[in-house]
């Protein structure tokens, strides 16, 4: 990348979708087309570029999002492959964070599955432009204009389609580019690399025809110059034509959507130039806005190289025990040996090596600017979330929101050697991982490790064996269940002792009420100052708060719950800090000894697919399961069985599956809420 690289031809995109519609072989496709790697490999031989890990080659899946970078026409593009199995989301949430655009990949028999939802659904939280490629056209059972009334229906977009296939299943052969009306063929014996492009053939003219008047009847409806010509019968330019699909795609008002065969390898040069054409670079979204950590103004940093820098730290990854840091500059720039900005820490941090990722291979650079995902190595104490910016401009970048994990293992070393290892390599994974949560059974002294499902907690312990050479004993899967109180109580304690010589006193009243499901902890004071000094309202407030963590009925963390202080005393030259945080966690505790209790538990979102003739063993199965199903469709001869059942009840389930259908039912599950047990 030169010096004085062009922002406007930067492309920040990510690549998402539900596990297996093909998003890794696309993004492979990407780089072999790009001239990034020279041979492609393939996710079903283990080879994938982007799946590097272990683990990921092992299943076939990807685990952790993997950045990377290559050029086509003049366009700078930065990928996030990002996984799409539902216990993952944090891999997601984390891409789309510092992403400009992302290309949604459907599988042509599939259409929209359940967590391609979940992702756009994120993909909407942070205001994503996208685009949609429907893959898989060769195979049996493809339908791509069911694909895209899919995404239409389930996605709630406005899919417009800028291609259309020629021949479907064993017969798709290429595509017709609706902008250009042209058709367009890949020859096989290249890979793909060479197509021709020419006139459209006499007995697909009747299909481009139909398919390119709904285009541009969809364009006009959002660009009023598109709409006059339409109506007037005009003639209207393809660079006019481009221009307002990239105005309305940058403005999320539609979703072009093309289609193609990464396995066959047809469809990504014509995927690349779209990327280039219709998806935004830094300078065609909003600038970032922060927050001054002082002063709580509201700053806005553009997308300039001399602006003040303005960066966030979105993963970390421990790589060989290095810590390795990635980042996206929103603005300025970052220098290799330079001192950058902590506003969390309040420090300064050395980025002692700026590198541009190639999946786990990198290349060290002098310097990065606006508009770059980069790695960093160097920073020791910054973490996931946190803003780097100059010392005289402080910003606090948005934080990113981690769900609460909902299902935990007992671990404890298998040796004393492990034992030692056991806590280095749990705090290296916490770091990495923002959805992964550890703590000590004090009972046991068993380790116990909670995370968003069975695969992500299965992927942590094969990790710890194979990368970090530690071996565990493993408990089996327990739910993590919330307690709540269902009616008012009220608690009194008073604490007055001596502590290394100096006394301590206070004397607090609490109030408990119950919130509404998903209202989190509350903590009110009505006490006046002439009762309790303002000073040590804060430190109640914390006790309480790690007392309600450590939970009541089982140990688990107590929610939806209001805490008011009612009333208390402190004595002149006596009453500490310690005093009253101990004091409000003891009489928290008074009230909940009175207080009516329930415990709460995650219940799932499951949605199953089995073959018709296996459909009642399935539903009878969910039911024994106290599952509630919600609807049942069909697809093809593949019945959909939508249902809400307890997670405590789902462990097994996959292998109860697969023998009920001979291995051919297949289910996705992601939490859904909590509910009284």
């Amino acid at each position: 990348m030169s010096k004085q690289k062009n922002i406007a031809k930067i492309r920040n995109i990510g690549i998402m979708a539900h596990i297996d519609a093909g998003k890794t072989t696309v993004t492979e496709r990407i780089l072999y087309y790009t001239g990034r790697s020279h041979k492609i490999g393939e996710v079903h031989d283990g080879e994938a570029t982007m799946d590097w890990m272990q683990d990921e080659q092992d299943r076939g899946i990807t685990i952790t999002s993997a950045v990377t970078y290559c050029q086509w026409k003049g366009a700078n593009i930065q990928i996030i492959d990002t996984p799409g199995h539902v216990d993952f989301t944090v891999e997601v949430e984390r891409a789309l964070r510092v992403l400009d655009g992302a290309i949604g990949v459907f599988c042509g028999v599939g259409g929209v599955e359940p967590q391609s939802e979940t992702v756009w659904r994120q993909a909407d939280r942070y205001r994503v432009p996208r685009m949609a490629f429907i893959n898989k056209l060769d195979r049996t059972g493809a339908d791509f204009f069911a694909a895209v009334e899919s995404i239409r229906e389930k996605l709630a977009a406005n899919p417009v389609m800028i291609q259309v296939p020629i021949g479907a299943e064993d017969q798709f052969r290429g595509v017709i580019d609706l902008v250009a009306m042209q058709q367009i063929q890949w020859n096989d014996e290249s890979l793909g690399a060479e197509y021709t492009t020419g006139d459209i053939d006499p007995e697909h003219a009747q299909l481009a025809a139909e398919y390119r008047e709904k285009m541009l009847e969809a364009i006009s409806e959002v660009n009023d110059e598109i709409m006059e010509k339409y109506l007037g019968e005009e003639e209207i330019e393809i660079a006019e034509l481009k221009a307002a699909i990239r105005k309305a795609t940058i403005d999320r008002e539609i979703v072009p959507v093309l289609c193609g065969s990464a396995l066959k390898n047809k469809g990504i040069q014509t995927l690349l130039d779209a990327i280039d054409f219709y998806l935004p670079s830094p300078k065609d979204i909003p600038p970032v806005k922060g927050i001054h950590p002082t002063t709580e103004e509201v700053l806005e940093f553009k997308p300039e190289k001399n602006a003040p820098l303005a960066a966030l730290i979105f993963k970390v990854s421990m790589i060989e025990g290095r810590k390795l840091s990635f980042a996206r500059i929103y603005s300025g720039r970052m220098a290799a040996g330079a001192d950058v900005f902590n506003p969390a820490l309040n420090r300064k941090e050395k980025l002692s090596r700026i590198l541009r990722m190639h999946a786990n291979k990198r290349e060290r650079l002098d310097e990065a600017s606006a508009g770059d995902i980069i790695g960093i190595v160097g920073l020791k104490n910054s973490g996931t979330g946190e803003t780097l910016c100059d010392q005289n401009h402080p910003v606090f970048l948005e934080k990113m929101e981690y769900e609460d994990p909902v299902i935990s293992i007992a671990i404890e070393p298998k040796t004393h050697a492990d034992q030692e290892k056991l806590d280095q390599v749990l705090e290296k994974f916490m770091i990495e991982d923002p959805t992964l949560k550890m703590r000590k059974d004090e009972e046991t002294g068993q380790t116990i490790l909670s995370g968003m499902g069975e695969l992500h907690l299965e992927i942590i312990i094969s990790r710890m064996v194979k990368e970090f050479k530690t071996n565990v004993n493993v408990g089996k899967p327990q739910v993590v269940y919330r307690e709540i109180v269902t009616a008012p109580a009220r608690g009194q304690a008073l604490f007055e002792r001596e502590i290394q010589g100096k006394s301590h006193y206070a004397n607090v009243t609490v109030e408990l009420k119950p919130l509404s499901r998903g209202e989190g902890i509350k903590f009110s004071s009505q006490v006046s100052t002439d009762q309790i000094p303002e000073i040590y309202i804060p430190h109640i407030e914390k006790g309480i708060r790690e007392s309600l963590e450590g939970g009541y009925l089982k140990g688990y963390p107590i929610v939806d719950i209001e805490v008011v202080l009612t009333g208390g005393a402190c004595e002149e030259g006596k009453s500490s800090e310690l005093g009253f945080s101990v004091c409000g966690a003891m009489a928290l505790k008074e009230a909940l000894k009175s207080a009516n209790m329930a415990l709460l538990e995650p219940i799932m979102a499951v949605e199953v697919f089995v073959p018709d003739a296996n459909m009642g063993d399935a539903i009878a199965d969910l039911n024994t399961r106290g599952g509630k199903v919600e609807s049942i469709n069909s697809k093809a001869d593949i019945q959909v069985v939508k249902a809400v059942v307890p997670l405590a009840r789902m462990f097994g389930y996959s292998t109860a599956l697969r023998s009920a259908t001979q291995g051919r039912g297949t289910f996705t599950m992601q939490f859904r809420s909590f509910d009284k047990v």
